[in-house]
């Protein structure tokens, strides 16, 4: 029997966008967090870098605003860009309120330390330490928890939306601890649950990044857009224990140098900002000279810094490598590109309204125009922070006049049965994020496009089919949104005839005179 669930708002997902967002309403709203394990899992958490914003006197917003443009390969919308980083300042002052401490300078005033990233021309990322999403995530999370109005739901995972009346008015949500399906209803909800970076073999993302927001909207009737754009990020530890660490950009900003297996620097081949070109060129190179070479992987340099230095601006990276018995003041770090970032998502416009009222999309789940075909380092905490305070000024002005939901029915279990061959789900999980990393990687063909396309068909109409007779589980449940997602991603990357940003593909290795957004609709082939 489901159990029924009313508030004003239900956000599904508790990283840095929705938890901005939950903070932000008025404390009278009633709000449900649904998280699909504790509280911190997400992406947030792991977040090293930083976040970028225009603080210093030498710093502008134009200068911001032209290296995202130049980075997102000339197809972000600049309205987009021009909005959220006219609201990086506040952004940071907000953070600063809540008591995140982020890393400072030692003047008398006690200044923000700014370091610099890849695509940025200026020193302009606010961070703590190389742990800033910890730092954001612990912060925000624990303001979350003093709040009498927000309850937070874990070990729920949402498994479709409820629409009624062309309307959102919910979700079904399975209960991980009970195995019973409840029904959550608000008179706004929201997505937020990151990426679906989990669609790759080798990714940088924490388990949960599934595309569960993306593909419960596309089913719902949203469009999406771009979502040929897959950051690769260049440098993900390589080492059989260290699953998933990503080696922070910050080190590259701060005079880190990649390495062939022979000692020998590389990217100044490839492009005369060398280790600070933006990310899809350095993954590229890498990506090349791996395979060019033979190599497992290349090597990332920072020993030339002090010791006292290193510790100071990389504790996380530096201790996590001495566990594996590397030494960064002394040895270089071997790395790998990996799977990082969605650029591509839920179309939204500035107030993360998606296409059905009264639904939200915010963070990496959704499409804002900001990131382009290339996100710019440390924009995406950014842009988290700023369309979860943009949405939650929306949704505030509806309130009152909002009408409640619609009853829903309960989630109907009686024409399945217990599963007893789960081991077909594990199968094609494995099978699903192995294509994807074959064939629909940092390099493209038709050839092989078509084959994952193949591949991706077979394999949903499987998922659906088992879907359709047997109960459903956490596992079942990331598998047919991570299906969903990767047919998005390959349909996309079909409809571009051109290279462009992240998107590169063997056979129209240049750019189209005209760059144009991706843009695919439910019920519509492309």
């Amino acid at each position: 029997m489901s159990k029924h669930f009313q508030h004003d708002v239900l956000i599904i997902g508790s990283g840095a966008a929705g938890l901005s967002l939950a903070l932000e309403l008025p404390s009278t709203t009633k709000i449900a967090m649904i998280c699909k394990g504790d509280l911190i899992e997400g992406s947030t958490y792991w977040a090293q870098g930083g976040i970028a914003a225009v603080l210093d006197k030498d710093d502008s917003v134009e200068s911001h605003l032209e290296d995202t443009l130049n980075s997102g390969g000339n197809l972000c919308h600049a309205d987009a860009v021009r909005f959220t980083v006219e609201n990086s300042r506040d952004t940071i002052d907000w953070l600063v309120d809540q008591g995140v401490e982020f890393s400072r300078n030692t003047d008398e005033q006690q200044s923000l330390h700014l370091t610099k990233e890849g695509g940025h021309s200026q020193r302009r990322i606010v961070h703590a330490a190389d742990a800033t999403g910890r730092a954001v995530s612990e912060t925000l999370t624990q303001r979350a928890l003093e709040a009498d109005n927000i309850h937070i739901f874990s070990q729920r995972l949402a498994i479709n939306l409820i629409t009624e009346e062309g309307r959102c008015q919910g979700a079904y949500v399975l209960n991980g601890d009970s195995d019973h399906v409840d029904v959550f209803q608000a008179k706004f909800i929201a997505l937020a649950t990151g990426g679906a970076s989990k669609a790759y073999l080798y990714t940088s993302n924490p388990d949960g990044a599934s595309g569960d927001g993306i593909a419960m909207a596309w089913r719902a009737g949203c469009r999406v857009a771009n979502m040929e754009f897959n950051q690769f990020h260049p440098t993900c530890l390589y080492h059989p224990q260290a699953k998933s660490f990503l080696i922070t950009e910050a080190i590259r900003g701060e005079g880190g140098k990649l390495l062939l297996p022979n000692g020998e620097r590389f990217m100044d081949r490839y492009d005369k900002r060398g280790e600070l070109a933006p990310r899809d060129i350095v993954a590229r190179a890498i990506d090349h000279e791996m395979k060019r070479l033979g190599s497992d992987c290349v090597y990332l340099d920072i020993s030339h810094k002090s010791p006292d230095f290193l510790l100071h601006h990389f504790p996380t990276v530096k201790a996590r490598c001495l566990e594996l018995g590397i030494d960064i003041t002394r040895d270089p770090i071997p790395v790998v590109p990996a799977a990082h970032y969605t650029c591509g998502g839920v179309m939204v416009d500035t107030n993360g309204c998606t296409d059905i009222p009264n639904l939200y999309a915010i963070g990496e789940t959704s499409f804002t125009g900001l990131h382009g075909a290339n996100r710019m380092a440390s924009n995406s905490l950014l842009e988290c922070m700023v369309y979860g305070h943009s949405a939650a000024r929306d949704i505030t002005t509806k309130l009152t006049s909002a009408a409640a939901p619609l009853a829903a029915a309960d989630w109907d279990e009686s024409q399945v049965t217990d599963s007893d061959e789960d081991v077909v789900i594990s199968h094609n999980w494995d099978e699903l994020r192995r294509f994807m990393w074959d064939y629909v990687g940092i390099v493209r063909t038709d050839k092989r496009l078509q084959r994952a396309l193949r591949r991706a068909e077979l394999l949903q109409q499987e998922i659906n089919d088992y879907y359709s007779n047997y109960k459903v589980s956490n596992d079942l449940i990331e598998l047919r949104n991570l299906a969903t997602v990767a047919e998005l991603i390959i349909r996309s990357a079909i409809t571009r005839k051109e290279s462009r940003g992240l998107h590169y593909t063997l056979d129209y290795p240049n750019a189209l005179p005209e760059a144009l957004d991706t843009i695919l609709t439910p019920n519509a082939r492309n």
